[in-house]
């Protein structure tokens, strides 16, 4: 038996903009991820075939997460089993603090922290190229909206994991770029109660005629000229914003931005809401303040990096 526990961060994206759509119905996108200092925990641990017995099992202190095949860390085991026909069996227990359906990225991040510990417990060999093609195949899902409708979407967060910190994605998440690190900057991240469903956002934006879209290249190269963090400002934005019908999003960004962040928006398709303090001190009134009236809030702060083993 082998084992190895992580700590997984969740992202927000500065901006993210949707610019295109393919042939095949995925659509492309332009964003500037950042992780951030909220994690989850993850027990990866393997062991010889167990004849007769399950090769995935997932354990999770979240009573309603999927523990089977919907789970995208079981599906990150079972995509690194078939690659490499490793005749192991793996354990994985999540310790969830990352929210799910808030755009934070939790189950993305656990997910390429997962494939990473089965390449290193196996001593599989697969190259960080390899890792991240498995992160985007991990992305693609099929999401059906109704009996006779289907909308295929490619999440860029896999992949984005595998690198940490701050960085440029593009197309439907094969281009990484890696950035200047913003720099350590204060966080606010609250999320309501509601949860906003990646295909009825990708739907809802697709409706949209002549949207207001953020400058994400512009954002890309005021970070490789080492902007100051208060300086990008005018530049955050979300498209998907725009379709979002949960007014507590608005009530978020307002209040942030009245508590004294310089910035707050969405973060990827919703429903958290993130700000970025000057300091720690505004940053923890704004927390305080918050918690009376939504149900998660967590302060962190913007890191260089991504999971790590501890």
């Amino acid at each position: 038996m082998k084992r190895m526990v992580l700590k997984t961060p969740a992202k927000i994206n500065l901006a993210l903009d949707v610019v295109g759509k393919r042939a095949d119905g995925y659509h492309t996108l332009e964003t500037v991820f950042q992780t951030v200092s909220l994690y989850d925990t993850i027990t990866v641990t393997l062991f010889p075939h167990r004849t007769g017995e399950q090769a995935i099992r997932i354990l999770c202190n979240i009573p309603w997460i999927p523990k089977d095949e919907r789970n995208i860390a079981w599906k990150a085991v079972d995509l690194f089993l078939k690659k490499t026909g490793c005749p192991v069996d793996f354990d994985i227990y999540l310790q969830k603090y990352i929210p799910s359906q808030a755009g934070l990225g939790g189950g993305s991040s656990d997910a390429a922290a997962v494939l990473y510990a089965c390449n290193q417990l196996t001593g599989a060999g697969l190259s960080h190229a390899e890792l991240c093609e498995m992160g985007l195949q991990l992305g693609a899902e099929i999401y059906t909206l109704s009996l006779h409708d289907a909308l295929p979407i490619c999440t860029q967060d896999v992949p984005f994991f595998f690198y940490g910190g701050t960085a440029y994605a593009a197309g439907v998440g094969e281009e990484i770029q890696p950035l200047p690190y913003l720099g350590d900057v204060s966080v606010v991240l609250a999320k309501g109660k509601g949860g906003i469903s990646t295909a009825a956002a990708y739907a809802a934006m697709d409706a949209l005629q002549n949207p207001p879209h953020p400058n994400v290249p512009e954002m890309k190269q005021r970070l490789q000229a080492y902007a100051e963090p208060k300086d990008l400002a005018p530049l955050c934005g979300n498209l998907f914003a725009e379709v979002t019908e949960l007014l507590i999003v608005q009530k978020l960004q307002q209040e942030m931005l009245a508590r004294g962040a310089f910035a707050s928006l969405m973060t990827g398709s919703g429903s958290a809401v993130f700000g970025l303090f000057p300091s720690q001190e505004p940053a923890r009134k704004c927390c305080s303040a918050l918690r009376k009236v939504v149900p998660f809030v967590a302060q962190c702060k913007t890191i260089p990096h991504t999971f790590y083993a501890i």
